[in-house]
């Protein structure tokens, strides 16, 4: 989880500065476009200063992303899409609305498709104790397991305490592990396990997945690409994605290169990911927005669809976390929107969806450094048409001396995730470095600060001997002596 362009001239002719203007747009005139391309929002504004909006081009460039593709769905249809930028630099490709990206933990909503669709079909329960599923490998019996069993549900919603958040994936010259023996710690990662009491917590596992793949394979005889090439997509129409891990050489025509913090393109052009659920799906925005649509549809009285009604509100049930069978869940009643966010070695994305009201927002990106960029795209679309799904936050500053900032320099880590993040002061001001990329923190108070352009906010601690720092009210990283 490591120029300036003219603005309205570069818009309007995109083919003198070599990027893509393919664009689908069934409703959206022109305006509308260009406003949200205009309008880009920061996270935050200091009481008190004008509002100021960026333009795409200039962002992509301030973020080095190379490349975006967008989709964005209103009443049940799509409304446009565009892709901006180059898939590949050195080939010279430009994206477009075909262009694939790898969806990385987008991948688990439309997994999770597969294996509700064999629980319609009377093949699973969500409740069973998955060993009785598993073949080839099982969950090992433990204390943990045995007042609780892991459960479909449990690994569907991230509560059947199962270890691996997640997955950084393998260079094309890398040894492919198969599922089995990425569960058993035999690739990049560490076995996948459980080390608490299922159903006691919530804590995100990529691993959960994995073994809800592997399920799927064992009882259907089908990988996930296969399964769901077969069952899925088709009905959804989705007809430009595909599980396929490595992807076949037929695909790379138009595939997007990955590339780092750094906007460097990643040895190989991109990762492959034998952890399919978790992170192995290539798509494209256009195509997720037929999932939103379709899952609103179904909601909707849809005659026939993916899977029934009752499926999908079972689907979009909250459970702990505000966790769904799949994605995310926020809102309630007309205002729910079911979600996930993505992040590959290279790739950043995002996805946004109501499940009554049929308005979808997706956002995929060619880079490490894509959140910040999509998070500004996001307050963009959500100001232009009202949607109310982010908004800029207004804020008060202070002032502190050079002596009260420079006290909290050095390397601040936490362990699950692995993330560190290194904080220097240049010019009085506290500027953190990390693999989720460089931020500059304004002071609140004399211990909480915020970055202006993320959102972020940290506040430094005592614990006990140990100075640590608490992000977004939430993770907490500790002070490494050096």
């Amino acid at each position: 989880m490591k120029p300036i362009i003219l603005r309205i001239f570069a818009l309007v002719l995109p083919g003198l500065l070599g990027f893509s203007c393919d664009t689908e747009k069934p409703d959206a005139t022109l305006a509308d476009i260009l406003a949200i391309e205009n309008g880009l929002l920061p996270a935050v504004r200091v009481k008190g200063d004008s509002i100021v909006s960026f333009n795409l081009q200039e962002r992509m460039a301030r973020y080095k992303v190379p490349g975006l593709s967008l989709a964005l769905v209103e009443n049940g249809k799509l409304k446009w899409a565009k892709g901006y930028g180059i898939a590949n630099t050195e080939n010279g490709t430009k994206v477009d609305t075909n262009t694939l990206f790898q969806a990385a933990s987008i991948s688990k909503p439309l997994a999770a498709l597969a294996i509700l669709h064999m629980v319609e079909n009377g093949l699973l329960d969500l409740d069973e104790d998955v060993n009785a599923y598993l073949k080839e490998w099982k969950i090992p019996e433990s204390r943990f397991t045995e007042r609780q069993k892991v459960t479909l549900r449990g690994l569907l919603t991230h509560t059947a305490g199962i270890t691996v958040h997640g997955f950084p994936g393998y260079s094309q010259t890398d040894f492919f592990p198969s599922i089995t023996e990425v569960l058993n710690g035999q690739g990049n990662t560490k076995e996948v396990s459980v080390d608490t009491i299922p159903g006691s917590i919530w804590r995100y596992s990529g691993g959960g997945y994995t073994i809800m793949e592997k399920i799927i394979e064992d009882l259907s005889g089908l990988s996930l690409d296969e399964y769901s090439s077969k069952f899925i997509f088709p009905e959804i129409g989705m007809d430009n994605s595909t599980f396929q891990q490595p992807l076949d050489v037929g695909y790379h025509f138009n595939v997007s290169a990955a590339y780092d913090a750094e906007g460097k393109i990643i040895d190989g052009y991109w990762h492959n990911y034998p952890e399919k659920a978790a992170a192995g799906l290539w798509t494209t925005p256009s195509d997720l927005a037929k999932y939103c649509i379709e899952i609103h549809q179904i909601l909707s009285n849809k005659s026939k669809g993916v899977l029934s009604k009752e499926t999908i509100e079972a689907m979009l049930t909250k459970h702990q976390n505000d966790w769904g069978l799949g994605p995310s869940l926020k809102w309630e009643s007309d205002s729910l929107m079911f979600m996930h966010g993505g992040k590959n070695a290279g790739f950043t994305n995002n996805m946004i969806s109501f499940a009554h009201r049929g308005n979808a927002l997706i956002i995929m990106t060619n880079a490490d450094n894509g959140r910040q960029l999509i998070s500004e795209i996001e307050r963009a679309i959500s100001n232009y048409y009202n949607w109310a799904i982010t908004e800029q936050r207004i804020v008060e500053t202070v002032q502190l001396t050079a002596d009260a900032i420079n006290k909290f320099a050095g390397l601040y880590k936490m362990t699950e995730p692995d993330i560190a993040l290194d904080f220097t002061v240049e010019s009085g001001q506290l500027i953190a470095i990390g693999e989720i990329g460089r931020f500059q923190f304004v002071p609140m108070s004399d211990v909480k600060f915020i970055d202006l352009e993320s959102g972020y906010e940290i506040e430094f601690r005592n614990d006990g001997d140990q100075s640590v720092l608490i992000l977004n009210n939430g993770l907490q990283f500790t002070k490494v002596e050096i």
